[in-house]
């Protein structure tokens, strides 16, 4: 079963593709951000519940993520992956709303189809996309371990599709200088400037841009420097995040931070501790047999493709692609070139032109999912594809 099999799957969307546009103009309109995603996970909860899908809610430990099982029979194990968190002050200028309804709507069509394959399908809420990832814990805790496959689509502007999104590895830190505090006019030199040897450490890092290579992203806010400038600060924080190409690059720029932050500690005679508050977010692992297949899938339906574009940012996606085949297809909604996490976007999503293209996006998705349940060939290129990109990490 390939491509031949995309008009019956387009005939099993549009049983259910007018309520997957209700839902995500229903979770346009109403805006949850990262754990607080009570009715938004609900609302999907319920609707894989009521088309025979046996939903675990809560799941993984997350108050506002759920599980949907299709238990088919012995055969494969596929994971749709949903988001559905929005950004504070802005909603959802990510997409969130349509891209997690798309997820929606390729498990009931799954449901529909369910006599084309044997397998099981876990459609699987994941919360905080935005903030530290659920995706992460997920795939620390071993939940994608046995999938044959993880996927979901995110949405995009500009009217091109990509076959997959790159991401960095990413790991967020936070620096604390302690000083001692002196009147700033009457005994400066009492004092020991916490705000000084934070201002130190950023020039140290500057420094070293220099020798940097291309991969590395390194971005930092002072959030705590003093309160009034008439007192030498005691106190300094600084939230930091830097980039690399992959999770193993990720310990080389540890090392520089880690020696800028106990340099500038030395050189302003203070105390540094460095805290890591959330999990690394991993790069992305290729894998070019799911690549290469969706794109056919997406041209086949209409859309412009063009080839994967360079890493710009991070996504928990990429902690599930260490553990599983895993792709995540950008998909056009809007011919706009409007950017993502902006109201402009928002607005997009919620357009007749936005709810057709989550249809035939579900319809892709569709397809691709029942070739790794009913192509053994096809599924085994898949895993030896998964397994050569880890080694080279």
């Amino acid at each position: 079963m390939k491509h031949e099999s995309l008009s019956y799957i387009q005939e099993a969307v549009k049983k259910h593709e007018k309520e997957a546009a209700a839902l995500s103009d229903h979770l346009a309109a109403n805006p949850e951000v990262a754990y607080e995603e009570f009715n938004s996970s609900r609302a999907m909860a319920d609707l894989l519940k009521q088309a025979g899908f046996q939903v675990t809610y809560p799941f993984a430990g997350y108050d506002t993520a759920f599980c949907g099982v299709l238990d088919n029979g012995d055969g494969p194990s596929v994971a749709i992956l949903t988001e559905y968190d929005a950004l504070p002050g802005i909603g959802h200028g990510c997409g969130h709303n349509l891209h997690g309804s798309l997820s929606i709507l390729t498990g009931l069509t799954l449901m529909e189809l369910k006599e084309h394959f044997r397998g099981k399908v876990y459609v699987v809420g994941t919360p905080a996309e935005e903030a530290s990832g659920a995706k992460i814990t997920m795939a620390s805790d071993g939940i994608f371990d046995e999938m044959d496959l993880a996927v979901m689509m995110h949405s995009g502007p500009g009217g091109v599709c990509m076959p997959n999104t790159d991401s960095m590895s990413l790991r967020g830190c936070i620096i604390e200088f302690f000083g001692q505090t002196a009147h700033a006019a009457a005994c400066p030199w009492q004092g020991r400037s916490a705000l000084a040897a934070a201002r130190k450490f950023f020039d140290l890092v500057d420094a070293r841009r220099e020798c940097f290579t291309p991969d590395i992203r390194v971005n930092a806010v002072i959030l705590d420097g003093g309160l009034v400038p008439n007192v030498i600060p005691d106190y300094a924080k600084v939230k930091m995040e830097f980039r690399t190409s992959s999770m193993r690059r990720l310990e080389d720029v540890d090392d520089i931070i880690r020696k800028c932050a106990r340099g500038a500690a030395i050189a302003l005679d203070c105390e540094v501790k460095l805290d890591f508050p959330y999990p690394d977010y991993a790069d992305v692992v290729r894998n070019t047999p799911l690549e290469n297949e969706i794109s056919e899938l997406l041209s086949e339906l209409g859309f412009k493709v063009e080839p994967v574009g360079p890493a710009t940012g991070s996504s928990d996606v990429g902690n599930v692609s260490y553990r599983c085949p895993t792709i995540q297809p950008q998909l056009a909604i809007t011919d706009e070139n409007c950017a993502l996490h902006t109201t402009e976007f928002c607005a997009a999503t919620q357009t007749p032109a936005a709810h057709k293209a989550m249809a035939k996006g579900a319809a892709a998705m569709t397809a691709l999912i029942l070739r790794v349940f009913n192509d053994e060939t096809f599924r085994r290129d898949v895993r030896r594809s998964f397994e050569e990109e880890l080694r080279g990490k």
